[in-house]
């Protein structure tokens, strides 16, 4: 059974930063194209960043700039890294592995697998 399980969410004040972290168990991780997606309650899905086996990246316009996500396919992880956040930011955020290509936010991959999710808060 795959499992993407996320960690390093928590509550933080307006311009602080948090790191979250996914650890996956897919089979031949590296293929996979990756990302981050977050959720509020009552409203759709964003996905705010893609990234590709080789590491090609790209962003909302939401996050660019504030957000940087790397991955290490040694050791089947990807990190997020949130600097600066908003209020707005405050979400679920789950980390996802696409069953199809495709490095756009705009018209994302299918994510197939993804985590439980672990929750930003910001405050103002």
């Amino acid at each position: 059974q795959v499992q993407l399980v996320e960690s390093g969410g928590g509550s933080v004040q307006a311009g602080g930063s948090l790191r979250l972290s996914c650890v996956s168990s897919l089979n031949k991780y590296r293929r996979y194209y990756m990302g981050w997606f977050r959720q509020v309650p009552g409203k759709e899905r964003e996905d705010i960043v893609v990234i590709d086996r080789n590491g090609r990246t790209e962003y909302a316009d939401s996050v660019n700039g504030r957000f940087t996500i790397s991955r290490d396919n040694v050791k089947n992880t990807m990190v997020l890294q949130m600097d600066s956040l908003k209020p707005e930011d405050t979400a679920m955020y789950y980390c996802a592995a696409a069953v199809s290509e495709g490095c756009s936010v705009v018209a994302p991959p299918i994510w197939g697998y993804w985590g439980q999710g672990t929750q930003v808060t910001v405050s103002s």
